[in-house]
C-alpha cells in the first residue's frame, strides 16, 4: 500500500511539472527550475520530485543534465522506440514493412514541407543535403545526418502530429543503409538532393514525387538484398 502511494504521489508530480511546463509556455531547451525551487513549488519532499523528474525523463518530457540542470525535451513525449521495433528480431522483414509504412506517409509529408517550410528550414534542408552528399563520397557514416534531414522536413509541415510519426522513419534509416550496404549511394544523393531542391521550390508536387522515388530506391534494393540472402540460404 505504502509503495502504491508513493507511486500515486510520484506519478502526481509528474503531471503537475507537465503543467508547469505548459502554462509557462516552456519550449524545446527552456531550463526548469531546479530541485529545491521544484519542491518548494509542488510542495513537496525533494526524494519525490527527484523520482517524478525521473520518471518524466523516461517518457522523454525532459532531460536530465547532470551538473547542469533539468530541461524541456527536443520532442516532449516523444521516446526514441514507442513502437517497440528493437524488439523486433527478424530486421529485414522489419525494414521491408517499415519501407511500405514510409511510401504511404512520407511523400505526403515531403509534399507538406513544401507548402509550409520556412526560409530557415529550407536553408537548413539543403545545408543536409550537401552534408549527406559529403559524407557519402568521402565514405563516411551519414546516418546521423540522413535521420536529421527526414525529421527536419517533417517539423518544416507546421503540422503538430506529423513530427510525432518520426520514430517510424528515423528508426528505419539506420536500419535501411546497414542493410543495403550503402549500396545506394549515387540515388541517395540525387535524391535527397531532388527533394531539397523541390522544398526549396515550395513545389509540393515535385517533393512527393521526389520523396516517392527516393523510398522506391530503397524498396528495390531491400527486396533484391532479401532474395540474395534467401537464395544463399538455399545453396
Amino acid at each position: 500500500m505504502a509503495a502504491d502511494r508513493a507511486k500515486s504521489l510520484v506519478d502526481d508530480l509528474a503531471d503537475q511539472v507537465i503543467d508547469l511546463i505548459a502554462q509557462n509556455r516552456l519550449s524545446q531547451g527552456d531550463r526548469l527550475p531546479n530541485e529545491a525551487e521544484l519542491s518548494k513549488l509542488l510542495g513537496a519532499g525533494r526524494s519525490s520530485v527527484r523520482e517524478a523528474m525521473k520518471l518524466l525523463s523516461t517518457r522523454n518530457i525532459v532531460t536530465i543534465r547532470q551538473g547542469s540542470g533539468t530541461y524541456v525535451s527536443g520532442t516532449p513525449g516523444v521516446v526514441e522506440d514507442p513502437l517497440g521495433f528493437s524488439f523486433i528480431e527478424d530486421k529485414e522483414r522489419l525494414a521491408a514493412d517499415l519501407i511500405e509504412v514510409r511510401l504511404l506517409i512520407e511523400p505526403a509529408i515531403a509534399s507538406m514541407a513544401a507548402t509550409n517550410a520556412s526560409e530557415q528550414q529550407v536553408a537548413r534542408i539543403g545545408e543536409l543535403a550537401d552534408e549527406i552528399e559529403r559524407l557519402i563520397l568521402a565514405g563516411e557514416p551519414y546516418a546521423e545526418r540522413d535521420v536529421e534531414f527526414h525529421r527536419l522536413i517533417a517539423e518544416s509541415t507546421g503540422n503538430i502530429v506529423v513530427p510525432r510519426l518520426i520514430p517510424v522513419i528515423t528508426s528505419s534509416v539506420p536500419l535501411f543503409i546497414d542493410m543495403t550496404r550503402a549500396a545506394l549511394a549515387e540515388e541517395s544523393i540525387e535524391t535527397h538532393r531532388a527533394v531539397a531542391d523541390a522544398i526549396a521550390r515550395h513545389d509540393g508536387t515535385a517533393a512527393h514525387d521526389a520523396m516517392y522515388l527516393h523510398l522506391v530506391y530503397n524498396r528495390a534494393q531491400i527486396r533484391k538484398e532479401r532474395a540474395g540472402r534467401a537464395g544463399g540460404d538455399g545453396e
